[in-house]
């Protein structure tokens, strides 16, 4: 039987810290689904199709990953993929207390569906979109905690909300 996981997030930016967890996890598993939540009551700073190309770009080359979208519960969207296992990168012991919930959350409404934590490499545990935002947005670079498409449509992005802006 095929070991399918799914790692879920927003990836509003995708970074290095989830790349990390991606190399690593696809080599614990048959298939690895990276899922792109589209969340429409959650404000992100790419929208739900911007991140999707984003990652099919950067993750094309990668063999035994898939990229995909979903909608809904998490624990819905893994039955419907045969994954039985959900993967989750965990940074700092405030990720772990949040997860530790959802995982218990998903094991309550599908008991058959594992959570497997993933501690992120020591050199990307401080990576959050937040920081990176930020420093983009003041015209820092990124470029040690992004890939480069990534580093290019986030200052891309940037200079089309200061040119909206200086209208």
């Amino acid at each position: 039987m095929e070991r399918i996981a799914i790692y879920p997030g927003s990836f509003d930016p995708l970074t290095y810290g989830h790349l990390n967890i991606i190399e690593r996890g696809r080599l614990l598993f048959d298939k690895l689904i990276v899922a792109v939540a589209h969340n429409t009551a959650k404000k992100t700073f790419f929208d739900f199709e911007e991140r999707l190309q984003i990652l099919r770009e950067v993750l094309k080359d990668i063999d035994k990953v898939e990229v995909d979208g979903f909608e809904g519960l998490l624990v819905e969207y893994a039955e419907k993929k045969k994954a039985s296992v959900i993967l989750r990168g965990i940074r700092t012991v405030s990720d772990f207390e949040y997860e530790f919930q959802m995982a218990l959350a998903n094991k309550m409404l599908n008991p058959s569906l594992e959570t497997v934590f993933m501690m992120t490499d020591a050199r990307y545990s401080y990576l959050s979109s937040t920081l990176i935002k930020e420093i983009v947005r003041f015209g820092g670079s990124v470029s040690s905690m992004v890939p480069p498409l990534v580093e290019e449509k986030l200052k891309e992005k940037f200079r089309k909300i200061l040119q909206e802006d200086n209208r």
